[in-house]
């Protein structure tokens, strides 16, 4: 039933492509996402298996799946359970084919990016400045993104998303796990909350 069900998605893709009159790279890239997501799931919607399960089996497979991959982030080290569980149950999953710009240089950032599997390169040219340029690869474990984080946390930040001072490409197949920015808000927001409650009541023991 699930390679029919391929078949027919990618019957009606094609269709759907040659109608809008998409060119051919674009076509052949399109292809090489739905091959690449069809091969990691098989054609079952993860994140919708996982969000029709009771909340605590819900919580329990996240924190499997997601746990460490948070725990690299200094920052994170420090929150407690809840606020951990909270961050875990909004994380997606997330594919991209090789080559895919995650995001560029002097674009917004509009997701915080854990890598479970796959490859991505890094590159800034440090605003355009003549001659410069930096690369750093990134593999599994390692995250991209983090200015999102120090936007959501300051609750002085403008509603406008912190600006890129890099480039990100995926230079495999990855797989991966984002955070978006309503969602890291909600967390950072619950962190001060938590954080001033223990300022007060430690100034109370004193």
């Amino acid at each position: 039933v699930r390679i029919e069900e391929m078949r027919v998605r990618r019957q009606d893709a094609e269709q759907w492509m040659s109608h809008r009159l998409l060119p051919e790279d674009l076509r052949e890239r399109i292809r090489r996402y739905e091959q690449y997501k069809w091969q990691e799931t098989r054609g079952v919607d993860e994140e919708t298996v996982i969000r029709d399960l009771p909340k605590d089996l819900r919580r329990d497979i996240k924190r499997h799946l997601c746990l460490a991959l948070l725990m690299r982030v200094p920052m994170f080290e420090k929150m407690d359970e809840k606020l951990i569980d909270a961050m875990c149950d909004r994380l997606k999953p997330v594919l991209y084919t090789d080559n895919s710009y995650i995001v560029r240089e002097g674009d917004p950032v509009n997701e915080m990016l854990f890598i479970m599997r796959g490859n991505l390169l890094t590159m800034t040219t440090n605003g355009g400045r003549t001659g410069f340029f930096n690369s750093v690869f990134l593999e599994a474990g390692d995250f991209c993104g983090e200015e999102l984080l120090t936007w959501a946390l300051d609750p002085h930040s403008s509603s406008n998303l912190p600006i890129s001072t890099r480039t990100v490409q995926s230079r495999t197949e990855v797989e991966a796990f984002a955070l978006m920015p309503d969602d890291l808000k909600f967390v950072a927001s619950q962190f001060r909350r938590l954080h001033s409650k223990q300022l007060r009541h430690r100034s109370e023991e004193r």
